[in-house]
């Protein structure tokens, strides 16, 4: 399949509603030539990334919009305002390229409407770009709805939040230490010809220079190093989990939380996570790096189904949340997410965090994290309740990380550094 075929149906799949990204995506990669994929890739990513804004001038160039049946013819203007204004494609061939994808959607008629309209925009980059400047949500490349919330919840932060959602994010690893530590991979790296550098906060964490085939790195196979953000690498501290004690990571997919913490501690380790086939991705990062943890498929709040009732000494939740902290890796988001969400995701995690602290033990701790930076999902929740269950204490956390909120700490989506994250530790101090 055409390439560029290839992402404008994905891109229209996704403007209309008919799932995100990681699912849309897959099938039509597997129809593209492997030396094409990645310009699939970035034509659909880079697409969204930018999406406010190429609506916008979208909406500027075209003299009525397209019906909704034209969805596809949508998804091609977009996509080749992307190359026009946000890559090296040479502007001749992003033009002719895209053209010539309305015949290929069986629309000749619209051939003469996308010329028009990509070469007005190829004339008048500056003027178009200033037009759409206007336009907030153009400038930012966020939905309206989400810059609303952020300049209410972050008045100092919104502008480098949004600067940090669209840039590109960094790809960034996690040494296991079970066989080296990160000094020693680190220059496993330097050997191999691929520069990378010490993560700042999290200390098994390394960042490269550029993204590579996890193939082209040193002993991936053999699982001395897993693909984790510095921001979810801080989890397996923060729990504090001890050999010989039995752990819960109750929203466990795709496993990269769990096994950190099975590198680092020899546990009893049950993960939980609702849908089935996503254990089949955690099932495969435990192989890779031969470590045992028992999986099961269920909702975390029915406790019922999973639990033996012994007790708990830590769990870990990383509960569901509208990831409004990894726009940048995923960045669908702008489009699928809605202001609706929110209140329902707030509700679903004080759900969690109530059906799960009953089996927890006197003395255990319970970490929160989401990687949502709205305060709604985030220290609200907690401060729920902690105002409706006695037994429960906040307890700090060392390090020079993130923004101290009135319960847990925030971080922000970092340019060249960490996804958006959120933690909140709690003790049980007593079964009431």
């Amino acid at each position: 399949m055409n390439p560029r075929l290839a992402a404008c149906h994905a891109l229209s799949g996704l403007l209309q509603q008919h799932g995100s990204l990681a699912s849309l995506l897959p099938p039509l990669l597997a129809k593209v030539e492997a030396r094409e994929r990645g310009l699939v890739q970035e034509l659909v990513y880079g697409t969204c990334r930018w999406l406010p804004r190429l609506q916008t001038m979208a909406a500027l160039l075209l003299d009525k919009p397209f019906k909704k049946d034209d969805s596809d013819l949508q998804a091609v203007l977009l996509c080749g305002l992307y190359q026009l204004n946000f890559t090296r494609i040479a502007a001749h061939a992003a033009v002719s390229e895209s053209v010539a994808l309305a015949a290929a959607l069986g629309k000749p008629w619209a051939t003469g409407v996308l010329n028009a309209v990509l070469r007005r925009a190829q004339r008048e980059p500056e003027q178009l770009a200033a037009q759409a400047d206007e336009h907030e949500s153009a400038r930012y490349a966020h939905p309206g709805w989400l810059l609303k919330r952020l300049k209410k919840d972050w008045p100092e932060h919104w502008p480098a939040i949004c600067a940090g959602n669209n840039a590109q994010a960094p790809m960034t690893l996690r040494v296991n230490v079970r066989h080296a530590n990160r000094d020693e991979y680190l220059a496993r790296l330097t050997n191999a010809g691929i520069d990378a550098r010490a993560c700042e906060h999290a200390p098994q964490g390394i960042t490269l220079a550029a993204p590579c085939d996890v193939q082209q790195l040193p002993g991936f196979t053999e699982g001395h190093v897993s693909v984790q953000d510095e921001a979810a690498q801080l989890a397996a501290d923060l729990l504090e989990a001890q050999d010989g004690q039995r752990v819960l990571d109750a929203c466990c997919a795709p496993g990269g939380k769990t096994c950190h913490v099975l590198e680092q501690h020899d546990v009893s380790m049950l993960a939980i996570d609702l849908e089935a086939e996503r254990l089949t991705r955690v099932e495969e990062n435990l192989a890779r790096l031969q470590l045992t943890a028992t999986l099961k498929a269920g909702d975390a709040r029915d406790v019922a189904s999973w639990w033996d009732g012994k007790p708990l000494q830590r769990i870990m939740l990383d509960a569901p949340c509208s990831a409004t902290g990894v726009i940048r890796r995923h960045p669908d988001i702008k489009w699928l997410r809605k202001a609706a969400d929110i209140q329902a995701l707030s509700k679903l995690q004080l759900e969690l965090l109530q059906a799960l602290w009953p089996t927890l033990e006197v003395g255990g701790i319970l970490l929160y994290a989401t990687c949502s930076i709205m305060p709604a999902e985030n220290s609200h929740v907690i401060g729920q309740f902690l105002a409706t269950t006695p037994g429960a204490r906040e307890l700090d956390m060392p390090g020079h990380w993130g923004v101290k909120q009135a319960h847990g700490r925030q971080l922000f989506p970092s340019e060249h550094g960490h996804d958006g994250f959120y933690y909140a530790k709690l003790i049980k101090i007593s079964a009431a």
